[in-house]
């Protein structure tokens, strides 16, 4: 099916991305490829797809191969039918059902007869009736673009299916059907993603390094199970090479305490004996040449045993947890901070929800938003931070420090340095290096510091962000997430689900992760419908 052999990646300044990559996949395998921000996963899927060529290695695919993108940027110029590659096979059909039946249309159809059915059902399945073909990729939103290109797949019936983090942009309803597709298809699917529901229904786990791809047989509750007992391994390595390091020191402190007395005692012998000053000489000359060589041995035993500690050490994961490390919310549990009685907002004199709200927000609340792409949850979050008037009949807002990080974390500012970004958020006047010993928490170390924010990546400005509030040093009284984790790996969900656990606030959460909701403890939800 499909067959990597020693593969790997250069970037054209000449830096290596990874390398000896080598993995098979059979029939109807299910596959879940993981891997930290940068690890080089979307390279590899572009590699399959022959869009990347490898620096070294060879690539064989035996079957037909689709590929869903994580980005569909690059297709907003083309129609639906274009950005899929059937328009040309639509045009034919309906130009033969016409009565236009030349060799040219029949070859470009080749036979496909039944495309036109499979797109409608396609269409159908991912809820997508009311769109066009014709109609331009850059007038959908996200989730409309990826359940075009899942479409496709029905479209195309490939054998072998590539997908790079489909549950992005999807909301609820769409991840369901979603999570149901994965689960009866039969086709071979190789899938990027942090949708850890998702990687449940996987039957493999390849995770990629740059030095190859580990294989986890099982799905990832089954990874996370192994990677545990792995890293409990290590950490046993760890504590029993440093009891060794310890004792290595120990035995060269002991050594040399008593080899400084037997030399003690040996030279009051001979002066007593009155041995002659040019043998005394000689004598502490053979003295000290041992102990240098005794030096040396421990020395060498020490530097060993150090070494392999630094090996073992570098193969922890960085932080396993950074905590925002300031005080409590002020407010005290239960106050009142938003109250809203038959809530509701116009939009070109039509109201946006269903139903008036009515909604509550205490002090030290979880509340998942939720809603369909389009619901109104952007602007309800704004009604609350008081962005926006509404229509309602009572309306009380008393949240004095409030904190909004979207999806993109645009709280930073992509024309300032990570340091300057810090700096910025420096309101008590911490000296410049309490400032720099926090971005080091926050794994931003020396040769970031001068790096700018344009160049983060999705993970690094979610650490940035978290690190930016420490410095701040005031705990916000409620913070907003708009989908926090879409951009993130699955090392940096667990990061900024620890720091978000640590929070003692009020926290209200946009997502659509379902396994990230029910680990920071979510209480409640607010559920919005429109029209």
């Amino acid at each position: 099916m499909l067959t990597l052999q020693n593969i790997s990646y250069t970037h054209p300044n000449k830096e290596l991305l990874f390398n000896g990559i080598n993995l098979t996949i059979n029939l109807r395998d299910k596959i879940a490829l993981i891997g930290n921000n940068g690890a080089g996963k979307s390279t590899l899927l572009k590699i399959i797809t022959h869009e990347l060529q490898p620096s070294t290695g060879k690539v064989e695919v035996n079957n037909t191969l689709y590929y869903v993108p994580q980005v569909f940027g690059q297709f907003n110029h083309l129609n639906i039918a274009q950005a899929l590659g059937i328009e040309n096979k639509l045009c034919a059909l309906k130009e033969i059902l016409a009565g236009n039946a030349t060799e040219e249309n029949f070859a470009t159809l080749n036979n496909d007869w039944t495309i036109e059915d499979r797109c409608r059902e396609a269409l159908a399945y991912w809820q997508l009736k009311g769109l066009d073909f014709s109609q331009a990729m850059s007038s959908l939103s996200g989730g409309q673009k990826t359940k075009v290109f899942l479409a496709g797949i029905q479209i195309h019936q490939a054998e072998l299916i590539l997908l790079d983090e489909p549950s992005n942009h999807l909301d609820i309803a769409s991840r369901d059907l979603l999570y149901q597709w994965i689960q009866n298809i039969k086709s071979t699917l190789l899938i990027i993603s942090h949708d850890r529901k998702l990687l449940n229904l996987l039957n493999t786990v390849g995770e990629l390094t740059k030095t190859g791809i580990n294989i986890y047989g099982g799905n990832y509750n089954f990874y996370a199970a192994q990677k545990q007992i792995e890293n409990n391994a290590l950490n046993q390595d760890i504590q029993s090479k440093e009891k060794a390091l310890r004792k290595a020191k120990e035995k060269e402190r002991e050594t040399l305490e008593r080899r400084q007395k037997q030399d003690a005692r040996g030279k009051r012998k001979q002066e007593k004996a009155g041995v002659a000053r040019i043998m005394m000489n000689t004598l502490r000359n053979s003295a000290e040449n041992s102990t240098a060589k005794t030096k040396d041995i421990h020395a060498e035993k020490i530097g060993g045993i150090t070494n392999e500690l630094k090996t073992l050490r570098a193969n922890v994961a960085d932080i396993d947890k950074m905590k925002f490390g300031f005080d409590s919310a002020q407010l005290h549990k239960g106050k009142i901070l938003f109250k809203a009685t038959k809530l509701n907002y116009s939009y070109a004199n039509k109201f946006l929800w269903r139903n008036d709200l009515n909604v509550q927000i205490d002090s030290g609340e979880r509340i998942a938003l939720k809603g369909a792409n389009g619901a109104g949850k952007t602007t309800l979050i704004k009604i609350i931070l008081g962005d926006l008037k509404c229509s309602a009949e009572n309306v009380y807002l008393a949240i004095p420090n409030a904190v909004y990080i979207d999806q993109e974390y645009s709280l930073i500012d992509n024309n300032l340095s990570v340091y300057e970004q810090a700096q910025r958020y420096n309101i008590h006047a911490l000296q410049e290096h309490e400032v720099k010993v926090r971005l080091n928490r926050f794994l931003f170390g020396k040769d970031n510091w001068n790096k700018l924010c344009a160049s983060l990546s999705g993970g690094e400005r979610m650490r940035l962000m978290l690190c930016c509030l420490t410095v701040r040093n005031i705990a916000p009284d409620l913070i907003i997430l708009d989908e926090p984790t879409n951009n993130l790996d699955i090392q940096n969900i667990e990061i900024l689900t620890a720091a978000i656990n640590e929070y003692e606030g009020t926290l209200i959460v946009v997502s659509h992760d379902e396994f990230f909701l029910k680990q920071i403890n979510i209480a409640r939800e607010i559920s919005l419908m429109t029209e």
